[in-house]
């Protein structure tokens, strides 16, 4: 699995799931193909796990392989990590095993120092902001990271793995109520909202302006503008419906979601009714079995349920029912300046809290191939392999005096699930050498990199007068 992903120890996992079957290590080896010394390497965390190997796991016991992966939360060890870079805590030196050992054995101090060192850098950094907030380009980025209601709903769905499970099933419910698979869907949510007694109008831009939906109770009237595709207007409509049918349900996950900020929870609100709407359009079984049998297949998923691109891709990242799981894809959005706009996360992808995203990984060059998918195997510092997928979509709305912003989509799994997709057909995925990645260049430390924009921030730069190398910035080994 050297060039495939990450290499996983996963002794004791491995143990208590042979003898929870009744099985000796010689029957697992048998009927995984093995030798007996494997297993028992494995077990005795003298081997790590292959990606052959856990997909014949996988396969074998029918098992979902992020079961087995290291318990570890991803996001958390990428912010303890990102933390301890922090010049000012005067933490070099510590190794990734030393890091790693806190995270696995005391993950729940290791998210109260990351609380702690969030509210440091932003008490360090407002007064700063309140006397010109704009004159520095990197501190906006800093400040952006620290976007409280943002943030804080962010970190619930990714609590929840990016599933919510009553609002899920209500709008599969709903979608099988409406029989949406049998009759056309715009035509069914239109009839529904009348019986609520809202009609839908669509709208001139000289009417509607910048507003692409606008409800008026009082009237009885959903109001969408020209410039909204059909899987936008439906789209629309379901949100509307969320609010219409499911507000007691939004307004208990909101009660309980620990949340206490107002604009938190009305983002979150907005949030679940954006939920719903995409899981109506997409009911969980119907779209799951679509998922599986057409391989991912973004496109095709997207013409079969009238949905655009980014809803598909979206909707994929959500698929983490208990009993019917599809694959953990970690989502994320990203305009032409490098800017994340929209991230989630069902599997262990980390992504940074601050900064923009590595200029290596190929959600920047779809820009360069706009409406083709890219695909990519890419490795990030631990040495986790993820295969990437990317492409460009265009937002609503667009005109000649007002053109339609342009942004990238990506979408990604853990690389031992790409023989399940359709984009990875034709790459040899035992051969292919990951592309290493940073979470940005603020927090990665590889060298010689000449896309770096800026030296880490625990690093001495080291800077030589009598030579020039492709790497704008080159740096100390040791921390600062």
């Amino acid at each position: 699995m050297s060039q495939r992903g990450e290499k996983l120890i996963i002794g004791q996992r491995l143990r208590v799931l042979r003898q929870s079957l009744g099985l000796t290590q010689a029957q697992m080896a048998a009927q995984l193909d093995v030798s007996p010394s494997y297993v028992t390497l494995i077990e005795a965390d003298q081997r790590p796990a292959s990606a052959r190997f856990l997909m014949k796991l996988a396969e074998v016991y029918d098992l979902n392989i992020a079961e087995l992966a290291p318990s570890t939360d991803a996001q958390l060890a990428a912010d303890f990590t990102a933390a301890l870079k922090d010049p000012a805590l005067d933490a070099g030196g510590l190794s990734r095993t030393e890091i790693e050992a806190v995270l696995q054995a005391s993950p729940r101090i290791a998210a109260a120092f990351v609380r702690l060192h969030d509210s440091h850098r932003e008490a360090l950094l407002r007064p700063l902001a309140d006397e010109n907030p704009l004159t520095d380009r990197d501190k906006v980025e800093v400040l952006e990271g620290s976007s409280r209601s943002v943030d804080a709903v962010r970190n619930w769905f990714y609590a929840q793995h990016n599933y919510v499970d009553p609002l899920d099933r209500a709008a599969e419910a709903m979608a099988d109520t409406l029989a949406m698979h049998r009759n056309e869907a715009l035509m069914v949510l239109t009839n529904r909202l009348a019986s609520h007694g809202i009609t839908v109008r669509i709208l001139p831009l000289h009417v509607m302006g910048d507003q692409l939906r606008r409800y008026d109770p009082h009237r009885g009237e959903l109001m969408l503008s020209e410039l909204l595709g059909q899987a936008s207007r439906r789209f629309q409509i379901g949100v509307l419906l969320a609010r219409l049918e499911q507000d007691a349900l939004i307004s208990d996950l909101a009660a309980r979601s620990g949340l206490a900020d107002p604009a938190a929870v009305s983002l979150l609100r907005v949030s679940l009714a954006n939920y719903f709407a995409a899981a109506l359009m997409m009911p969980y079984g119907r779209f799951l079995a679509a998922c599986e049998s057409a391989r991912y297949d973004l496109e095709l998923l997207g013409h079969r349920f009238g949905a655009s691109f980014e809803q598909t891709a979206h909707r994929m990242s959500t698929l983490q029912r208990p009993e019917a799981r599809g694959i953990p894809f970690f989502f994320v959005r990203v305009d032409q300046a490098g800017n994340i706009s929209k991230r989630f996360s069902a599997g262990r992808f980390p992504f940074s809290r601050f900064g923009g995203t590595c200029p290596l990984w190929n959600i920047h060059a779809a820009f360069e191939m706009q409406g083709r998918v890219q695909t990519q195997v890419i490795r990030m510092p631990e040495g986790a392999s993820y295969f990437s997928i990317a492409r460009t979509v265009t937002r609503a709305g667009g005109s000649y005096n007002g053109p339609a912003q342009k942004l990238a989509i990506g979408l990604g799994c853990d690389v031992s699930y790409a023989p399940r997709l359709i984009y990875a057909d034709g790459i040899d995925l035992e051969r292919t050498r990951p592309v290493d990645i940073g979470l940005n260049c603020y927090l990665c430390e590889r060298p010689d990199c000449a896309a770096r924009a800026h030296a880490p921030i625990n690093r001495r730069l080291k800077v030589n007068e009598r030579e020039r190398s492709l790497a704008i910035f080159e740096f100390e080994g040791g921390a600062v």
